[in-house]
């Protein structure tokens, strides 16, 4: 099977203890089975790719999430089938994961890029988390693009590469990740093999 990606969603984040007695943190996900409902073809789409559902759990058929899964031959299965997550990793393999991180509101420049702020004396004592000059000189005579200024925190994607599967439960289908990973519980989380 050319598959090398898989969805789940996050359950909890805590710390265990590997094969040396060594204390870790790993990060358990809740993966079922990904149902096949459609699958791209590159005559007519111009890639391969399986659209799969993304279930919660086995009794919440109506909250299902649609995704792809891109592959590069011609697929094997078909409308209807099951990808379980044993058949696409196992444990050792080293991954990244994509997810969404924690929405934090809008933020100012102490909070969200860890400014120093300004000095409580000389006559700015209620300026001391304001982000202080943001201009230029008359050339270029603007603010240039990307300058880190107050403004909304968190609620973006966010990839995390290397690392690596701790543990696979099939009976409960789980995956425990050695390592923290992005978002809140019950966010949809994105696991692909890594390769540097």
């Amino acid at each position: 099977m050319t598959i090398n990606s898989f969805y789940g969603f996050k359950i909890n984040q805590f710390q265990t203890f590997d094969e040396k007695e060594k204390r870790i943190v790993v990060t358990c996900l809740k993966a079922q089975s990904l149902l096949v409902k459609q699958i791209k073809n590159k005559d007519k789409d111009h890639y391969w790719a399986y659209q799969v559902a993304i279930l919660r759990d086995q009794k919440s058929k109506k909250k299902q999430y649609l995704k792809e899964i891109r592959i590069k031959e011609e697929p094997q299965l078909k409308i209807g089938d099951q990808i379980k997550l044993s058949t696409v990793f196992k444990v050792g393999d080293v991954v990244k994961v994509t997810g969404l991180t924690k929405g934090k509101g809008f933020a100012g420049v102490v909070k969200r890029w860890g400014f120093a702020g300004g000095p409580h004396t000389h006559g700015q004592s209620d300026r001391e988390r304001a982000p202080g000059s943001i201009g230029m000189r008359t050339t270029p005579g603007r603010v240039w693009k990307g300058k880190k200024m107050p403004g909304h925190m968190g609620n973006k994607t966010k990839t995390i590469k290397g690392l690596r599967i701790f543990k696979i439960d099939e009976e409960k289908n789980e995956l425990w990740l050695k390592g923290v990973i992005p978002g809140g519980r019950n966010n949809l989380i994105k696991i692909s093999q890594y390769t540097k």
